[in-house]
């Protein structure tokens, strides 16, 4: 044994002597460049898809009582902007990927400058209130109120101040244009519109979905505040991670809404997606129809995650001249 173990030793020498007298190691192969996808191929906008027993109820609230203009109407499902380029889509749940009585883990931000005006307006209509009081303390970082939609999802009205932690929030929300709605299309009053939203999630382990959304999504952190992470992904659109031990909802299994992000290059996020191992995908390639192309993943938590482009079909007219900013 120690004859042979020698004799290894000897081998081994004599093959790091010939090496040595080499030009030198091969050199090793080059590690792929790591990726940021948000900076690589970007998005233009967010959406966020809501599901309804009864859809045409729901667009009737969304339009006459809250002024969100149609901006695609595919029957089953109603495209809404709330802000230049925020949106959300109400789906009927027959056709959609959830059904309206799965837990609705998702609140919406609808952000104004108006907020005050606003809960003048909201308390006086038929709506659900989960505030039933509007007292804004001075010196806090936000203000807002929470609404109930007919099907129960949460509309939080809200106002981000001038505060050490919005520092880097507010000049962008101050350059973001409101968009008010068009006159005689709704109930809400001259001068009130909204300007930004942010979609907020719940999650039970909060530094993995952080690191998670951070490190391979590739969003940059907004506002930090502490039990929430805020993050702009598109001009106005931003997604909110929430601690669910402190947030509006508990940690869920199941979840009646589904993220949906809005880019030019869906071909490179879909390699990106499907190629990257901290994603599990729903769809097994780009699924594409006369309106659109888009695909489905899963976050580490269970929320569907969507990347969308809207083909120039003539459903989408309205939609595309919204997102060139000429509606």
């Amino acid at each position: 044994m120690i004859r042979q173990f020698t004799a290894a030793l000897v081998c081994a020498a004599l093959i790091a002597a010939a090496c040595s007298d080499s030009e030198g190691p091969a050199p090793s192969e080059e590690e792929p460049a790591t990726v940021n996808p948000m900076n690589e191929y970007g998005m233009t906008a967010s959406n966020v898809f809501l599901y309804y027993a009864d859809v045409e109820a729901a667009t009737e609230f969304y339009t006459r009582t809250l002024g969100f203009a149609v901006a695609a109407d595919y029957g089953f499902a109603k495209i809404l902007r709330v802000a230049p380029s925020s949106f959300i889509t109400l789906v009927d749940e027959e056709m959609g990927m959830h059904s309206a009585s799965d837990p609705k883990t998702v609140a919406i931000a609808l952000i104004t400058d108006q907020l005050d005006e606003w809960w003048d307006y909201m308390k006086d209509q038929e709506v659900e209130m989960r505030s039933t009081s509007y007292n804004p303390v001075e010196g806090r970082p936000h203000h807002g109120f929470v609404a109930i939609d007919p099907e129960g999802y949460l509309l939080e009205f809200e106002r981000f101040n001038e505060h050490a932690e919005n520092e880097m929030l507010v000049p962008v929300l101050n350059e973001t244009e409101t968009i008010y709605p068009a006159e005689g299309t709704s109930n809400v009053p001259p001068g009130l519109g909204f300007k930004a939203t942010v979609v907020w999630f719940y999650y039970k382990d909060m530094p993995a979905i952080q690191a998670f959304y951070e490190e391979v999504m590739g969003f940059d952190l907004i506002v930090d505040q502490g039990w929430t992470k805020i993050y702009r992904i598109s001009p106005s659109g931003y997604m909110g991670l929430v601690d669910e031990q402190r947030g509006m909802h508990n940690f869920t299994e199941k979840k009646a809404v589904t993220m949906s992000f809005w880019t030019d290059r869906i071909d490179d996020w879909y390699a990106y997606v499907s190629g990257h191992g901290d994603f599990e995908m729903r769809s097994e390639k780009v699924e594409e129809t006369d309106r659109y192309r888009a695909f489905v993943a899963y976050d580490p938590e269970g929320y569907f995650l969507e990347w969308n482009v809207f083909k120039d079909a003539p459903d989408n007219e309205t939609l595309h001249r919204m997102l060139r900013g000429e509606e």
